[in-house]
This record gives C-alpha cells, structure tokens and sequence, in this order.
C-alpha cells in the first residue's frame, strides 16, 4: 500500500513504547493488537525477518488506525524500499547505515537508527535520526542513558534491549524519550495460551509505569 498516513507522534507520545513483534503470524497478531490497543498503546514495530512482514505491514495499517505500524531490523535500501512499499509509517534499524537514514529524512518518514557508543549515538542524531535507539541497553543499562544524557542532553534516547515492568520508569527517569520492548511487552505465554485479557492488563501495567512521564 502507499504511505499515505503519515506516523502519529500524537498517539506515540499517549504512551511512548515502542512494541518490537518478530516470529508471529498475522492471524494472532490481529488478537496482540487488540490487546494493545486496549491497553492504550499504539506504536508496533514488525521486524524485518519475520516471514511475511511486508504483507503483515500493510495489513495492520489497513485494519488498524490507531496503530502506528513500523518496520524493524532494516539493514539496507533493499529493506528499506519493501518496508516503505508495505507502508510502514517508521524505520527502525540496529545499525547506522547512513543512505538508510538520509533517504527516510528526506522522504519525511521517522527513523530509530540503532547506535551503542556516544560517537555512534551523536552520528545518528546529526544525520537526522528522530530519536536514536540505544541497541542493546541490555549491555549498558539505566546509568548508560544517565551518562549519555548529560553531555548529549538535546539528543532523544530510545534505549532496546532490557527493559521490563521492573526497570522501564527507571528508563524514562534517566532521560529517555521513549522505549523499545521486545519479548518483555509480548509474554509469550499468555500469548501461547491465548489469554489476550491478561495481555492487556500486561500491557496496562507496563503503560502505568510511565503515565507521568
């Protein structure tokens, strides 16, 4: 489909998470999205090597329009040009590739490059990243947002990698703009089980960790 929508930074700032799915069919993301919606969260990220992203991708963005809808693990222009043909509304990548980012740039699309040390943070932001994902936070951890944020304080950090129910307000209190879960956000097994009112109050309870920031 054609990118006619452009991502809601609205509905992104009503709760800031970014929910990274990879390895799901499209018949059980359909329940996930419910869930998530019900919960009040609204910005999905379909990795790039899930089978059948592209057509997940256009799927969810023509169902679901109070999903902001991305594409993950976007490596090259290659990703990049099937990602934006299925109509993701933003990029998510775990590397900096400098044609990737400028080309999302100019084309007005948000892009989350992916960057571990300052000097890879600060070459994101300068190319004109709209936040830069701090991939993985596993490694680095709360004080590494705290220690980046000081110097790099006009830069927007989406630490990935790590973060949980236990540790996500730590995230945003050490400066962060918004956050990328994984396997935390999705349990796998409510999802396993097909218990998708547990998984909105899953979800709830992440967004509750957060709803001052």
């Amino acid at each position: 489909m054609s990118n006619k929508k452009s991502f809601s930074w609205e509905l992104y700032n009503r709760a800031p998470i970014v929910g990274i799915v990879r390895g799901v069919s499209m018949d059980v993301m359909r329940d996930i999205v419910k869930a998530y919606l019900k919960a009040g969260l609204h910005t999905i990220e379909i990795t790039m090597n899930t089978a059948g992203a592209t057509e997940m991708i256009s799927k969810l963005r023509g169902e679901f329009k109070e999903l902001n809808v991305g594409a993950g693990t976007v490596c090259n222009m290659e990703d990049y040009e099937k990602a934006v043909a299925a109509g993701a509304q933003f990029i998510v990548t775990p590397i900096i590739d400098e044609v990737v980012i400028k080309t999302a740039v100019a084309q007005g699309i948000p892009i989350f490059p992916g960057a571990y040390s300052p000097t890879e943070i600060y070459k994101a932001w300068s190319l004109g990243a709209s936040a830069v994902k701090i991939f993985p936070a596993t490694q680095l951890g709360v004080q590494f947002i705290k220690d980046i944020a000081a110097p790099l304080n006009n830069i927007k950090l989406l630490p990935t990698g790590g973060v949980s129910l236990e540790n996500i307000k730590s995230f945003f209190e050490a400066g962060a703009v918004g956050v990328g879960m994984g396997s935390s956000l999705f349990n796998k097994k409510l999802i396993q089980e097909g218990d998708f009112e547990g998984l909105a109050k899953h979800f709830s309870n992440i967004k509750s960790e957060i709803n001052r920031f």
